[in-house]
């Protein structure tokens, strides 16, 4: 009886072990252990900060690469964190930009995969968050990385009138994207470190760009201008390229609204620069969409082809809400800042079940000249490729919400 009931016991035993065993989950490999999900009681800004997270949790992998690399796209996003940081004071927005600093420039202060005499203006745009970063830890290669980047627009090549070319192997082109790429980082350097000695210089920047693209007849701003007038692309009188690109206006307006918190009151170029932004709103709220949006070729909404983009409608947000509240553009401009984001979010911000958010129909690039060859036509802008989470559009949405505490 006694080994009966041993057997009994041992079976019992065998059965509530493998029980137990069997209800004790096995996660999938492709399932997260602790999947985020992302409220919607949050502001727009952090909804799209965390998504982005939440695809690429180190900044250097959004632009999909497998090597890390000094990208101007990444310093922008960088940069909207930054902001999102100062406005929340949640260390997971300032640790992320931190993280990728900290592997794209090493303790030295040299830069990853960067060439100084590429003289590519693009390269400078990452230098913004340097400055940051360095009060933020006193760490000496930030200020080393932000000497590196002085030292390429000191030697930067220049057109005859005196204007940064956008890159070396694009000589004597000034391109309305590149003043958002060096203009804001020279003067904050040369504000902080330079006594301020080199505004006029600035200023001039912005003045060549405008005045030598500048369309009479529409009021709006063409993308580059060869000052030698010999790229295929460029009007044989004028220099200009054919067409007008809206996300290159967004960067020229970006441009204005940030160097103007570096250009102090009573500089003549202060005036300057705010009437080119004043001109140029002006011109740009007459080719708003009904949605609040802008298509990719500003001026031609009813040709087959063209589409309502989103990187230019966030960077126009961005520029007229920070124009308004800095008292540079009237109260209107508010107002079609609202309209824009309220069309951005509507049309083009697609939302998944766990709250994380996508923004749609970004211009994945575009440029001129180039190998293959980039004319500037209708054609060519509305046939370059639309993606979605694009880094030109990321970045420039949490900017946008962020102008509109959204």
């Amino acid at each position: 009886m006694k080994v009966g009931f041993e057997i009994v016991g041992f079976v019992v035993f065998l059965l509530l072990s493998f029980g137990c065993k069997q209800s004790v989950k096995t996660p999938n490999a492709q399932e997260p252990l602790n999947p985020m999900v992302i409220s919607d009681s949050l502001p727009w800004s952090e909804r799209m900060a965390l998504s982005v997270i939440k695809r690429h949790p180190e900044a250097w992998q959004t632009e999909n690469d497998s090597v890390v690399k000094w990208n101007y796209k990444i310093g922008l996003l960088c940069t909207s964190f930054e902001e999102l940081f100062k406005k929340t004071r949640n260390i997971k927005y300032s640790d992320y930009v931190e993280a990728y600093s900290k592997k794209v420039i090493d303790s030295s202060g040299q830069i990853l995969n960067y060439r100084m005499d590429a003289y590519n203006i693009d390269m400078i745009n990452s230098g913004k968050i340097l400055f940051f970063l360095y009060d933020k830890t006193n760490d000496k290669r930030y200020l080393n990385a932000l000497r590196t980047l002085r030292l390429q627009l000191k030697g930067h090549p220049r057109t005859k009138s005196g204007g940064f070319w956008h890159k070396k192997i694009y000589p004597n082109q000034m391109w309305l994207d590149g003043l958002y790429m060096g203009a804001p980082f020279y003067a904050a350097y040369n504000v902080r470190f330079e006594k301020a000695d080199k505004i006029d210089d600035i200023i001039k920047q912005f003045r060549l760009v405008y005045q030598n693209t500048f369309d009479e007849e529409t009021g709006l701003l063409y993308h580059a201008w060869d000052e030698s007038k010999q790229m295929e692309w460029a009007d044989k009188l004028t220099g200009k390229s054919p067409g007008f690109w809206s996300r290159s206006m967004g960067w020229y307006m970006m441009a204005m609204v940030d160097v103007l918190d570096y250009i102090p009151d009573g500089h003549p170029g202060r005036d300057e620069i705010i009437g080119y932004l004043n001109k140029l709103s002006e011109a740009l709220a007459k080719h708003q969409h009904e949605t609040g949006l802008w298509y990719q070729v500003t001026d031609l909404p009813n040709k087959e082809g063209n589409y309502l983009e989103a990187s230019a409608s966030c960077m126009f947000v961005y520029a007229f809400a920070k124009g308004h509240t800095k008292g540079y553009l009237p109260e209107k401009y508010y107002s079609l800042a609202q309209k824009a984001f309220n069309g951005i979010v509507n049309a083009l911000i697609k939302i998944d079940e766990d709250g994380e958010i996508h923004i749609t129909q970004i211009c994945g690039s575009a440029g001129l000249g180039g190998i293959p060859y980039r004319d500037g036509s209708f054609e060519y802008y509305v046939g370059e490729k639309i993606k979605t989470d694009n880094l030109h559009g990321t970045g420039p949405f949490i900017l946008a919400a962020l102008s509109l505490d959204q």
